[in-house]
Protein backbone atom coordinates (compact mmCIF):
# COMPACT_ATOMS: atom_id res chain seq x y z
CA UNK A 1 0.00 0.00 0.00
CA UNK A 2 3.21 2.39 0.78
CA UNK A 3 3.57 4.46 -2.03
CA UNK A 4 0.08 4.13 -4.08
CA UNK A 5 -1.68 7.29 -4.69
CA UNK A 6 -5.33 7.41 -3.29
CA UNK A 7 -7.84 10.01 -3.26
CA UNK A 8 -10.90 10.39 -0.77
CA UNK A 9 -13.10 12.56 1.56
CA UNK A 10 -12.01 14.20 4.77
CA UNK A 11 -14.91 14.22 7.21
CA UNK A 12 -12.88 15.61 9.96
CA UNK A 13 -11.06 18.55 8.61
CA UNK A 14 -8.16 20.28 10.45
CA UNK A 15 -9.75 21.83 13.11
CA UNK A 16 -12.61 20.16 13.69
CA UNK A 17 -13.87 18.75 17.15
CA UNK A 18 -14.06 14.50 17.56
CA UNK A 19 -17.87 14.17 16.69
CA UNK A 20 -18.13 11.60 19.98
CA UNK A 21 -15.11 13.20 22.08
CA UNK A 22 -15.66 16.93 22.50
CA UNK A 23 -11.75 17.38 23.83
CA UNK A 24 -10.42 15.66 21.09
CA UNK A 25 -9.55 18.69 18.07
CA UNK A 26 -8.04 17.70 14.68
CA UNK A 27 -4.49 19.39 13.92
CA UNK A 28 -4.80 17.58 10.54
CA UNK A 29 -7.23 16.85 8.06
CA UNK A 30 -8.59 13.13 8.59
CA UNK A 31 -10.74 11.13 6.01
CA UNK A 32 -11.20 7.82 4.52
CA UNK A 33 -10.71 6.37 1.08
CA UNK A 34 -14.09 5.54 -0.85
CA UNK A 35 -14.63 1.86 -1.85
CA UNK A 36 -11.22 0.23 0.19
CA UNK A 37 -12.39 -1.28 3.22
CA UNK A 38 -10.82 -1.12 7.01
CA UNK A 39 -10.16 -3.44 9.56
CA UNK A 40 -13.23 -2.23 10.52
CA UNK A 41 -15.18 -2.46 7.74
CA UNK A 42 -15.83 0.85 7.53
CA UNK A 43 -13.65 2.62 4.84
CA UNK A 44 -10.12 3.15 5.27
CA UNK A 45 -9.21 6.01 7.65
CA UNK A 46 -6.25 8.61 6.48
CA UNK A 47 -4.19 11.14 8.49
CA UNK A 48 -3.70 13.77 5.43
CA UNK A 49 -0.73 15.93 5.97
CA UNK A 50 0.53 18.73 4.16
CA UNK A 51 -2.41 20.59 3.73
CA UNK A 52 -2.93 23.67 6.65
CA UNK A 53 -6.10 23.99 5.48
CA UNK A 54 -9.65 22.45 6.28
CA UNK A 55 -10.29 20.61 3.04
CA UNK A 56 -12.89 18.38 1.95
CA UNK A 57 -11.39 16.18 -0.02
CA UNK A 58 -7.80 14.96 -0.82
CA UNK A 59 -5.24 13.16 -3.03
CA UNK A 60 -2.00 11.87 -2.52
CA UNK A 61 0.42 9.03 -2.16
CA UNK A 62 0.40 6.67 0.75
CA UNK A 63 3.63 7.28 2.63
CA UNK A 64 2.98 5.53 5.72
CA UNK A 65 0.69 2.89 7.68
CA UNK A 66 0.17 3.58 11.35
CA UNK A 67 -0.27 0.10 12.55
CA UNK A 68 -2.30 -0.44 15.93
CA UNK A 69 -1.55 -3.31 18.07
CA UNK A 70 -4.74 -2.81 20.51
CA UNK A 71 -7.31 -1.90 18.05
CA UNK A 72 -9.07 -3.85 15.17
CA UNK A 73 -7.94 -0.94 12.21
CA UNK A 74 -4.74 0.22 10.98
CA UNK A 75 -4.51 4.17 9.55
CA UNK A 76 -2.92 5.44 6.63
CA UNK A 77 -0.56 8.52 6.50
CA UNK A 78 -1.21 9.95 3.08
CA UNK A 79 0.83 13.29 1.96
CA UNK A 80 0.09 15.92 -0.35
CA UNK A 81 1.59 15.99 -3.62
CA UNK A 82 5.39 17.36 -3.16
CA UNK A 83 5.81 16.76 0.33
CA UNK A 84 7.52 14.40 2.14
CA UNK A 85 7.37 13.69 6.09
CA UNK A 86 10.18 11.69 8.26
CA UNK A 87 8.95 9.40 11.25
CA UNK A 88 9.21 11.75 13.62
CA UNK A 89 6.98 14.74 11.93
CA UNK A 90 4.36 11.93 11.37
CA UNK A 91 4.14 10.87 14.57
CA UNK A 92 4.02 14.26 16.27
CA UNK A 93 1.48 15.63 13.50
CA UNK A 94 -0.92 12.05 14.60
CA UNK A 95 -0.25 12.04 18.68
CA UNK A 96 -3.27 13.92 19.19
CA UNK A 97 -4.99 10.70 18.49
CA UNK A 98 -2.72 7.87 17.87
CA UNK A 99 -1.21 8.62 21.68
CA UNK A 100 -3.99 6.22 23.33
CA UNK A 101 -3.17 3.12 21.31
CA UNK A 102 -0.03 1.26 21.12
CA UNK A 103 1.25 1.13 17.53
CA UNK A 104 4.25 1.68 14.96
CA UNK A 105 4.53 3.66 12.44
CA UNK A 106 5.57 1.57 9.40
CA UNK A 107 7.02 3.54 6.43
Amino acid sequence: MIGKTVSGKIDRPLGSVHPRVSSLHYPVNYGYVEGVLGGDGAEQDVYYLGEDNPVSDFAGKVIAVIHRFNDVEDKWVVAKDGYTFSREEIEQAVDFQEKFFDNDVIM
